[in-house]
């Protein structure tokens, strides 16, 4: 595995090689046009590829062509221009989705300020105070569940009366994340 490999082992795979055509083009043909001047092709390469000179430089282009794509995203989901959009999000269905979602209630739209309140109160000290507190968390969460499980049966109803011939496979867990 690791040793020297002998003169005859070495011969025999260059004479495979040498067999074997690299050239795809004929030598001789002409390549269609002429040759630049090295100062025109120096002056193509550099503006090709203008790299920042430093890690910081690079990161901050990159950090700016991320929030330009990002913005662009956004604006086409806003707009519903599909072109832009991350290819989890395109198509007609997942469209649908968001539609449905944005268009009805959830109880998890208020689950943040919810949790605020719940986590102010839990700082009083009262004991009877503390097992409300501890309830009143079973019970948001209980609802978050309820509301979901709903959700999702009437989105798939939805889904399967609107779209009965395309691929549904991810649309109602799409529409929950949201």
């Amino acid at each position: 595995m690791f040793r020297s490999r002998s003169k005859d082992e070495q011969a025999a795979t260059t004479k495979v090689t040498a067999d074997q055509p690299q050239q795809t083009r004929d030598p001789q043909a002409p390549k269609g046009r002429p040759t630049p001047k090295r100062s025109e092709a120096q002056s193509q390469r550099r503006s090709l590829a203008k790299t920042p000179a430093n890690r910081k430089d690079a990161a901050k282009r990159a950090r700016e062509a991320r929030r330009a794509d990002l913005a662009k995203q956004r604006e086409a989901l806003a707009g519903g221009d599909e072109r832009y959009l991350p290819a989890r999000d395109k198509g007609p269905v997942r469209r649908f989705a968001r539609d449905f979602v944005d268009s009805r209630f959830s109880v998890a739209e208020y689950f943040l300020p919810l949790a605020v309140v719940i986590l102010v109160l839990s700082m009083i000290q009262a004991g009877a105070m503390q097992s409300y507190v501890l309830l009143l968390w079973m019970v948001v969460i209980v609802l978050i569940v309820i509301n979901s499980i709903f959700f999702g049966f009437q989105l798939k109803r939805q889904l399967r009366r609107r779209f009965p011939d395309e691929n549904l496979r991810g649309a109602v867990a799409y529409a929950l994340m949201r």
